[in-house]
């Protein structure tokens, strides 16, 4: 008989503990090592190339505030991210417990998908107009 569809294997799971142990060691890493002062964490290319700052500037930043507890510099560092982050979690949360219970995750509604994408762009252009620039605590 086939496996039913979303059941979970000891397949998965081992690849559900491997993405969980990387993620702690890079969680470790990041809470260790200041992006700020180290110089080994990967650059933004959209941002060398065009000065501007992507909707994704800033993460590698305000993820390292919040693993300290500042939750006030992360949201300063990038707004979206710090917002969006705990949507995120829940979302991966939902998918891995539906697994679990032999459930197939709902997917997003294709309206959420390109509500998502709008915020995102208008996002980027909105934290780089000059009078928004100034509040912004990223500095490259």
């Amino acid at each position: 008989m086939p496996p039913r569809i979303g059941s979970t294997s000891r397949g998965s799971t081992v690849a559900w503990l491997l993405v969980a142990g990387v993620a702690l060691a890079f969680a470790c890493v990041l809470f260790l090592f200041n992006p700020q002062e180290h110089g080994f964490y990967p650059f933004c290319l959209f941002h060398r190339v065009t000065g501007l700052l992507c909707p994704g500037c800033g993460c590698l930043r305000a993820t390292h505030e919040l693993l300290h507890g500042n939750l006030a510099m992360a949201f300063r560092l990038n707004p979206l991210y710090v917002i969006a982050l705990p949507l995120i979690i829940y979302a991966l949360w939902r998918s891995v417990t539906a697994r679990k219970r032999n459930q197939i995750a709902i997917p997003p509604h294709p309206w959420t998908i390109w509500g998502c994408m709008t915020v995102i762009i208008l996002f980027g252009i909105l934290r780089n107009l000059p009078a928004l620039r100034e509040f912004a605590a990223f500095t490259p």
